[in-house]
């Protein structure tokens, strides 16, 4: 299979410049991913050099070896740069340029520019060396990243084994030829697979920016933006399989209905800052309070609640009350306005159906506000007939 030099030229200048284009459209409609800006500036840069590259055979051989290869070095280190500032690293601008810059200085070397198969080497080992570095960025950083990264990591090595072969079967005539006009299948199929790993790793760089975005969005959706801690439907949603799961295995489960006493007293006479530092701070108090297998969520203006999987109501009076002495220490000066009221109720009453549950629980919570709140109370019910 032959293909067509100029045109495939022409191909790639095209479309790389169509996809930093567009790249730099979703970099600017997304505020804060700096990760597309950097790819864009990659895609362009190698759209650029790839121009001047093609301009050698009509008079400008030199600067088209120069600045052309110069250009193709600076775009890979700005895809090495969009990998690592994905990774959560900042730019390093001496690795960015120090490819470009070696590649500029080598070309005053005259023995150098009359020596293709030295050109070639170094052109390989410096796209060798920005491939494998991207690929080590996000691989690194795997276990902090939200997205899958495996098709990047796929693509970046994939890129330096295919240069760093061409090393075993090019020794730089290859390049002369083409130029010459006697042979163009080498360079159009190594053009070939360098216009295909651009578009690929555009692709899956696109991708993982989108996939951590959805992300962090649901992560937002289902938190409490002024606790940290869980909202109503993140706790009804966890909640749900955890009682699901531990009616399967017959094991019991508390939950615990908080709610902080005398709230709008706390708003009237410190302000709301100061009731906001103690929703703040009790929902510290309920992270720190329970177990690792528990959830917790804030699930109204005061109302805390919590589920606690494998425990009995002796083990859930005992955490309800280290989160409730936990609570009366949060404002010391003010102790008679950070109290907390808990109400308990268990599967043993309630069965493993969460809205029983908490309406349960909540039972129990007027009953603790109604005997003097700051205090503890378990539903008395009897249990539930089998």
């Amino acid at each position: 299979m032959t293909l067509h030099l100029p045109t495939l030229l022409l191909l790639d200048i095209c479309v790389l410049a169509l996809l930093g284009g567009l790249m730099l459209h979703a970099s600017r409609r997304s505020e804060g991913e700096a990760t597309l800006g950097w790819m864009a500036g990659m895609l362009v840069l190698a759209s650029l050099g790839t121009l001047v590259v093609s301009l050698r055979g009509v008079g400008v051989d030199n600067l088209s070896i120069v600045l052309g290869q110069a250009l193709l070095r600076l775009a890979a280190g700005l895809g090495w740069t969009a990998m690592r500032v994905f990774a959560g690293r900042r730019p390093c601008w001496p690795g960015i340029v120090g490819g470009a810059l070696l590649w500029v200085l080598l070309c005053l070397w005259p023995h150098f520019m009359s020596s293709p198969p030295l050109r070639v080497t170094v052109v390989t080992l410096l796209s060798v060396l920005y491939s494998a570095m991207a690929a080590w960025e996000l691989w690194r950083a795997r276990r902090q990243l939200q997205a899958a990264i495996m098709p990047a990591v796929a693509l970046s090595l994939m890129h330096a084994l295919f240069c760093a072969s061409l090393l075993l079967v090019d020794s730089g005539q290859a390049i002369e030829r083409v130029w010459s006009g006697l042979d163009d299948s080498f360079v159009t199929w190594r053009l070939l697979e360098a216009f295909l790993f651009a578009i690929g790793i555009a692709f899956v760089t696109l991708a993982m920016v989108r996939e951590r975005a959805e992300l962090r969005l649901r992560a937002m959706a289902n938190c409490d933006p002024l606790t940290g801690i869980g909202n109503r439907r993140a706790f009804m949603d966890v909640a749900q399989v955890l009682l699901a799961h531990c009616q399967r295995v017959g094991s019991p489960v508390a939950l615990l209905m908080c709610d902080l006493d005398h709230f709008k007293q706390l708003n009237d006479r410190y302000g709301h800052a100061m009731g906001d530092a103690a929703l703040i701070g009790f929902g510290r108090v309920l992270a720190q309070s329970i177990r690792q297998s528990d959830v917790c969520g804030r699930i109204g203006g005061e109302e805390f609640a919590c589920l606690l999987p494998d425990a009995d109501a002796a083990q859930a009076e005992l955490v309800a009350e280290r989160i409730r002495r936990e609570c009366h220490a949060l404002m010391p000066g003010q102790a008679q306005c950070c109290s907390v009221s808990i109400g308990v109720a268990g599967v043993a009453q309630a069965g493993y159906e969460l809205p029983r549950l908490l309406a349960l629980a909540d039972q129990a919570l007027y009953r603790a506000k109604a005997n003097g709140r700051n205090r503890v109370e378990h539903y008395a019910e009897q249990p539930m007939p089998g």
